[in-house]
């Protein structure tokens, strides 16, 4: 369960083509978005329990929710003006959430390569933990990192590497 803050938050669950979404969002923008594995009334109840005091309100996903949609539908959706709660990118984990957001659908990078581009070379398995803890997966689209070889590998999203695997095939096919 999260701590208890001052700042307002607010959740939403919305469906999708394969199945409901959620989201919490702070002033800074969205702070959390679980990708479809759970049932709609689950996956309210777990929000509303991990966040204490945060209230249900589409509001603050306004812009989110037809993205996610057209998404999931098979369209190359856009995610670069939804706002986002990230680290600073003074920090090692905020590069690496910066870099990763600017992966364009429907094409992969390594996590050295994304290292390399962040400045850190010798990070790769430091990339792969930053993007392990991801907490807005899609936006963030971590699912686009691969190993050197090609492989499939930490989707610690819920549906695991056949989730990640499944959206890149789809992202492959409708670019």
């Amino acid at each position: 369960m999260a701590k208890k803050s001052n700042e307002p938050l607010f959740f939403a669950v919305w469906a999708t083509a394969w199945g409901p979404m959620g989201g919490l969002a702070g002033p800074a923008g969205i702070k959390r978005l679980v990708l479809p594995h759970y049932q709609f009334d689950e996956l309210e109840q777990l929000l509303a329990w991990e966040h204490p005091g945060s209230v249900k309100e589409e509001g603050p996903f306004a812009g989110l929710i037809p993205l996610t949609r057209d998404y999931f539908n098979g369209k190359a959706a856009d995610f670069s003006s939804v706002l986002c709660d990230l680290p600073s990118e003074a920090t090692f984990s905020g590069k690496v959430l910066s870099a990763c957001r600017k992966i364009p659908y429907g094409q992969t990078r390594t996590y050295s390569s994304l290292a390399d581009e962040i400045g850190c070379s010798d990070s790769a398995r430091a990339v792969g933990s930053t993007l392990g803890k991801n907490a807005i997966p899609l936006v963030v689209p971590c699912h686009r990192v691969i190993n050197a070889g090609g492989g499939m590998s930490g989707f610690s999203a819920p549906g695991g590497v056949d989730q990640k695997r499944r959206m890149l095939e789809m992202e492959k096919k409708r670019r």
